[in-house]
This record gives structure tokens, sequence and C-alpha cells, in this order.
């Protein structure tokens, strides 16, 4: 329960609040928004909602996941960081999505700055990194296709000034990552990418969610609260006359719910991630200073002796699990283990530790890109609805670079019952018949 800080988007000032918000604020009720999913966009959009939104406004938040945080897709993912393509090419708006990434990122590493709350996540999720959230080591590209390597270049060239694009020769290639394998004697190096612990990121940053709600407790002010509810929602009609507002983030599973099945333009895709290790009878560790390895097959290293091969793209599958069977691991290996030694050969020596996989919503493809899905959502949902329904989803595989600016972006569309601030490129699947 808590109130709010003195930081406010010029979008909630009084002469842009909706209704909804102008008769809380008048009857002192509480505002009651419920944001599905407790992933990357989900969380984004409970820290955006709870810091954009007026210090004097009372502000009740459930979080619904039965998975709890980031128990889907999004704790699954392999946490490479950067705003580019496979063609190193800067992504639609890469430079607003890489901007608020980096601001989330820093407000959970300050989440987690006490002690007693480091020791507490760290000991649970973030094993992996030796105990810290993220490893800022870079990530390097190997040309592998004399086809598309002009293609490369220039798009290196268009870099953004805080992620640079470094062309790098064969040389300089090695001293990062001893023995890579350079087909053409050329890699794209992105010193200030970042692999993401992305589970040990996700409650982190649901601490500091909480956290800004004890802090604001002892305002004068409005009061917030947030609760997470470990259940899932299978209707949305179940929630219709409770909440002023529903923020839908459940990836995948949006598709699901029975308002919103077949009215999607969303592609499901399973991918499975191998997690594997050095043996203790294997003296060459990989470098300290070593970057991860982006090719037809990523390499997300997590320490000296651990990292993360990924990874598989089972379109059309409905598998949500996160177990991984043990053929289907096999499968996996046999796969990416061919495509990574092509690159690293020094992977060979890995051996195989256990196996994760998450269900992608892949977006359509536009002439900007496969693009997320945002907006409201009531005309898709029929006439005579009381509550406000909103989207937040179709993240697809770069879930963790999207959440920060589109999780703003939604928050303040629903604090200001605009969805015109949200960019028409975002919105624009609504005026479209292109279901899957």
């Amino acid at each position: 329960m808590v109130l709010f800080d003195s930081s406010i988007s010029p979008l909630t000032h009084s002469a842009k609040l909706s209704s909804p918000l102008l008769l809380s604020s008048l009857s002192h009720r509480p505002l009651r928004y419920a944001v599905l999913g407790a992933g990357f966009a989900g969380l984004s959009v409970a820290w955006h909602l709870l810091k954009e939104s007026p210090k004097d406004l009372n502000l009740h938040i459930d979080l619904y996941d039965e998975m709890g945080i980031g128990g889907g897709a999004s704790g699954v993912s392999g946490g490479l960081l950067h705003p580019y393509s496979p063609k190193v090419k800067l992504l639609w708006r890469g430079a607003e999505c890489w901007k608020e990434c980096m601001k989330l990122l820093s407000i959970a590493e300050q989440a987690v700055s006490s002690e007693e709350d480091l020791v507490s996540l760290s000991g649970e999720f973030g094993q992996d990194f030796g105990g810290i959230l993220d490893r800022r080591r870079g990530i390097i590209r190997p040309a592998t296709n004399m086809k598309t390597l002009n293609v490369l270049n220039d798009n290196a060239k268009n870099c953004l000034a805080n992620c640079k694009i470094e062309i790098i020769d064969k040389n300089a290639a090695e001293k990062l990552v001893p023995h890579i394998h350079m087909p053409f004697n050329l890699a794209f190096y992105m010193p200030e990418a970042i692999n993401v612990n992305s589970k040990y990121y996700l409650n982190a940053l649901f601490l500091a969610c909480q956290n800004i709600v004890k802090e604001l407790s002892a305002s004068s002010f409005g009061k917030k609260n947030l609760c997470l509810q470990k259940k899932s929602v299978y209707e949305l009609r179940e929630l219709e006359g409770e909440y002023d507002a529903v923020i839908i983030c459940l990836g995948a599973k949006a598709d699901l719910l029975p308002e919103l099945a077949g009215k999607l333009p969303l592609r499901t895709c399973r991918g499975v991630i191998l997690h594997l290790q050095l043996p203790d009878n294997i003296g060459e560790d990989y470098p300290d200073h070593g970057p991860s390895i982006l090719s037809d097959a990523w390499l997300a290293i997590k320490g000296n002796r651990r990292l993360d091969l990924g990874s598989t793209w089972e379109w059309k599958s409905r598998n949500s699990s996160s177990n991984v069977s043990t053929d289907e691991a096999s499968d996996a290996l046999q796969e990416l283990l061919p495509k990574a030694s092509a690159i690293y050969p020094g992977i060979t020596s890995w051996s195989f530790a256990r196996a994760r996989a998450g269900l992608r919503a892949m977006p359509p493809l536009t002439p900007h890109g496969s693009l997320p899905l945002l907006g409201c959502v009531n005309n898709i949902l029929g006439n005579d609805l009381i509550c406000k329904y909103w989207l937040l989803g179709g993240l697809g595989s770069r879930g963790l670079l999207y959440h920060g600016w589109l999780g703003k972006l939604t928050a303040e569309a629903v604090l200001s019952c605009n969805e015109q601030i949200i960019p028409s490129e975002l919105t624009s699947w609504k005026n479209k018949d292109s279901r899957p």
C-alpha cells in the first residue's frame, strides 16, 4: 500500500486523465488494474503503472500468473541483449528500446543492492552468473555468409553510440575467444551488449515494484498496492466489473483466452535451450573477458565453465511447458551442437547439464520488421464492456529488448485512457484481417 513519488509523466496530468482516473481521484476509491502475466511484459507494465501514475491516485494492481514471477518463456530466455537484427541492422525504434531496457536493468540492480536482498535472490536464481544479475562482456557475431557480408558492413556503420558495433579481424576476435572459427576473417563485436540472467532479473524487477510500494507508503497522498495472484485467469469475463482496466501480457497463452482465441495474428514457436558445462577434467576455461557468441546457434556465456546454447524453433507448437523430455533434449543437442561447433569448436568438450524450453508468441512481419501487438482490444471483445482491456503481446524472441519501452507506452496509454500515444505501427494489426 503506498503513495507515489514526484516523477509524473506529462501524459498523466489532470487535463489528460480519463474519466475512470478522475472518478477515482474525486471519490478516493482505489483504481483497480489487473495485469495478466508476470514475465518481461507484465512486470514492465506493473512497474510503469506504479511509477507513472499521479502521486495522489489510489491504485491497486493485481499481477496474475499461476507460475509466479518469470515462470513462463521470459524466465527461460537466453538473455542476450542488444538492439540489432541478425544482420546487425538497428531494429525499428531500437534506440528507445535500448534506453528503456537499460533503465529497468539499473532499477532491478538497485533493488538488489542491499546485502539481504542480494543474498536471497542470488542464492535462488543467480548461481549460474556467480550471484550477479548480468554479465557485461559483449557479444561477437562472426561473418558466416559471403552474400550478406556487404550488408552487414553497411548496417554496422549505423549503430548506436551507446551500443557500438566494432568490425574486427581474426586476430582481434581470437584475443576475445581463443580458437574461434572465422570463415571470412571478419566479425562484428558489440562490447556494450549484455547477457542477462532473465529469471534473476525478473525477480529483482518485482522486488523493485514492491520497494516502490513500500517507499511511498509513508506519503500523505494516494495509496498504492501490488499483489501477486498465483492463479490462472481462464476467461476475461471473470474479471469484468472487478477492474477498471485489464492488461493482457500472457505471451503465447493470450490465444488460450476464449475471447481472443483465433483473433490475434500470432504464431507460436517452442524453443529449447541447452545448459552446458565444462567437465572437471577439462582445464581450459572460457576466458573471463570472453563475449557471448551469435551465429546460426547462439552461446550465452554464464561463466568460465557454464553456458547456454540455443535455440530450436518448433513452429505451431502449443506446448508451453518449460520441462524438456530426454528425447526432445537429445534432438535439440543434435541440431544445435554442429551449428555452434562450426564457430566455436571448443564446445565439443562441454557436457550437457539440462534443458529448458519456452513457447514464444511470434508477431506478423511488417514493413518495419516483426513488431509486437499493442492497444485496446475492446473492439475485438465486443460491446457493453465496463472494463477497458489492453494487449501487450507478440514480443517474440525480443521480449527482453522490447519490454521496457513497450511496458512504459502501455502503462501511459492505460493511465491516460488514450491509445493514440502508442505508435500506429504497433496498433495497425487491429485494422487488418491478419489472423494466423
